[in-house]
């Protein structure tokens, strides 16, 4: 028998690197709760720490995914992102200081509807106000990154100034409904009843969202956009209809966690917005541009470690989100979960 020639196809082995690599990045948040624990004296202290953390992740994400999606699909480098945060906050706070009655009342059921209220006319509100920034603002300067930058930051300083002409320029302190103050006892930890609420709505939006781009045909357009919208445009869909509703979904969701976040810091700014755009920044960079299970790892990260560290070190907490950013980039230049593109 001859030997087989040089060129002929061969069964390429994949080293175990290769196959445990795209499961590192999901073993990051088991890992960063674990050193907390191990780091932390306490027991009840690190369980604490963990719900504040992830609930604190969980509105950071819920904040960050339509910016990530915005930034994948369209290309957008959009600087104004964080005044769907803002005027989110304040239409929400608005109809619950209107719902005062049910806020007030001890039935749980009567206060999660009104808060359910609250999101849904902040999302409404978010999602126009999205439309129009997109159309008049963003439109005009899609491929142009510089002024991308520009023109949205431009947009966040003229809407900032339109929340303090209707709402004020002073800050705005805000009671959390009756039913979702204080806290319950578990393990000798003190868990905040609304850090639990949180949770529990962040984890049900990224399994919504994750639904929808991974089972649904409108979810399969979107990522086929977001990695080759020339393809997707030569199979007769109208990607420009896409990019305009993915912008509106992005900003009600920015809206809904502007009344979460809201509610968790008991108080609203013109500003709060502009001041979350860091943390959102860092999380939809380390995530990979266009991922949302990047984006909701990062934003699990950044809250826990943000916690632990503020627990342990209270200074080192200025600068650990940072740090965490230079560590997962120097690591992973691209992203903890890049979506590839077409070249």
């Amino acid at each position: 028998m001859s030997a087989a020639p040089k060129h002929a196809p061969t069964m390429a082995k994949m080293s175990l690197s290769d196959r445990i690599g795209p499961w590192i990045p999901m073993l990051l948040v088991p890992v960063i709760m674990l050193v907390g624990l191990l780091a932390i004296p306490s027991t009840s202290s690190w369980l604490t720490l963990t719900v504040s953390g992830l609930a604190m992740g969980m509105m950071i994400f819920i904040m960050a995914s339509g910016m990530t999606l915005v930034f994948g699909l369209m290309d957008v480098i959009n600087f104004g992102h964080g005044v769907f945060i803002s005027v989110g906050a304040f239409v929400g706070v608005s109809v619950l200081l209107v719902l005062g009655g049910m806020t007030e009342a001890p039935s749980l059921l009567l206060n999660l509807l009104a808060v359910l209220l609250a999101i849904i006319a902040a999302a409404i509100a978010t999602g126009g106000l999205g439309w129009a920034f997109e159309k008049v603002i963003v439109k005009p300067v899609y491929g142009a990154h510089l002024k991308q930058i520009l023109v949205t930051m431009g947009g966040l300083i003229v809407v900032e100034q339109l929340i303090v002409v209707l709402w004020g320029p002073e800050e705005i302190y805000i009671l959390r409904p009756q039913a979702l103050q204080g806290a319950v006892t578990f393990a000798g930890a003190a868990l905040e009843k609304y850090r639990l609420v949180a949770v529990g709505v962040g984890l049900v939006l990224f399994l919504g969202m994750r639904f929808v781009l991974r089972s649904t045909k409108i979810g399969l357009i979107v990522r086929a956009g977001v990695e080759n919208g020339e393809m997707v445009e030569a199979l007769g869909y109208r990607l420009r209809l896409v990019f305009v509703g993915v912008f509106v979904a992005g900003s009600a969701m920015a809206g809904l966690g502007g009344v979460m976040w809201g509610l968790y810091q008991e108080v609203i700014t013109a500003h709060m917005g502009q001041q979350m755009m860091i943390l959102i920044f860092i999380v939809v960079i380390i995530g990979g541009l266009g991922s949302v299970e990047g984006c909701f790892i990062g934003a699990l990260l950044v809250g826990l470690l943000q916690n632990y560290i503020a627990f342990l070190e209270p200074k080192a907490a200025l600068i650990s989100n940072i740090a965490l950013m230079v560590a997962i980039l120097m690591w992973r230049p691209q992203g903890m979960i890049p979506v590839v593109k077409a070249k």
